[in-house]
């Protein structure tokens, strides 16, 4: 019923609790990919090793998790499909409660659980601004990434319509992905916390990077240009670009990058404006200062 799929780059040690994790399922009806980006530690060693016939073991050469994630989902031959991050682990139940709120909500395509945070080896709690919801959630997708990927089980028929990840992200690329879907699909919540999340490690690639919103304001234009948008969702759209632009503004500007602060600043008044009546705008990829408009 489902392809399990499991990007991983030097990572074995965590590699192999998220894999037992999916041995422990008691949903047993899937295939586990396993897509190595380039490792040189002993992850082939590992996954060649289970001898599993639901297993199959893919090497690329580096391309980054989109690259693998993307592959995997290439490869998988399930009519629904799940991810897993290498750091991350999915409760027993997993699998068992996403295909029960299937057969209880036919009509959503698009599933996703709660979690538990791990820091540190210190659980945590979730701030209020990462609230999950169901149905059309694509207006609490826009200030940031609700849900994990490996919280998400989606019908392939999703994914081949709306695109796989875009391998130009260096990140937040599941935040791009969420916002094309939930553009034009209502997703299932599940209040379970069903997957165990952890952070705090040195090669996580949300501490990768300085100025996390200049990628998901790239995005955001990207999808507001694309034509998959109501006007209520572009206007949405206009006014989280807006209030991004006015906190990069303030980041550049704390950092002394003047030039930078005042494009940013420039940007933020051009889409607060088309949060009031949207349009189509011609952009840089980089979300600067709109060339022209129509």
């Amino acid at each position: 019923m489902v392809s399990v799929i499991i990007p991983t780059y030097n990572r074995e040690p965590f590699l192999r609790h998220a894999v037992q994790s999916i041995f422990d399922q008691t949903f047993s009806d899937w295939e586990l990919i396993i897509v190595d980006d380039g490792s040189t530690d002993g992850t082939a060693e590992f996954a060649v090793g289970l001898r599993d016939s639901r297993v199959r073991y893919i090497y690329q050469p580096r391309g980054g998790v989109s690259s693998a994630r993307n592959h995997g989902i290439r490869a998988s031959e399930r009519p629904w499909i799940a991810f897993l991050d290498s750091d991350d682990r999915w409760q027993p139940r997993k699998l068992e409660r996403q295909f029960e709120a299937i057969s209880q909500a036919p009509e959503f395509r698009v599933f996703y659980t709660d979690e538990i945070w791990i820091r540190n080896g210190r659980r945590v709690n979730q701030a209020r601004k990462h609230r999950k919801f169901s149905g059309w959630i694509f207006h609490r997708c826009l200030p940031l990434c609700i849900i994990s990927p490996s919280s998400i089980l989606i019908d392939r028929r999703v994914l081949e319509r709306e695109g796989g990840f875009d391998e130009r992200l260096p990140v937040c690329e599941d935040y791009d992905l969420w916002l094309r879907i939930t553009a034009r699909h209502p997703v299932f919540f599940l209040p379970e916390p069903l997957i165990i999340k952890y952070g705090g490690h040195s090669d996580q690639l949300s501490r990768s990077r300085w100025g996390m919103d200049r990628f998901r304001v790239r995005s955001m234009i990207n999808i507001y240009n694309s034509g998959r948008l109501t006007h209520q969702q572009k206007s949405w759209t206009a006014a989280e670009i807006a209030r991004k632009g006015d906190i990069l503004a303030r980041g550049y500007q704390n950092r002394e990058k003047t030039r930078d602060s005042a494009g940013f600043a420039r940007m933020a008044a051009f889409w607060r404006s088309l949060a009031v009546s949207p349009t189509r705008v011609f952009c840089t990829s980089k979300g600067k200062a709109p060339a022209r408009t129509r």
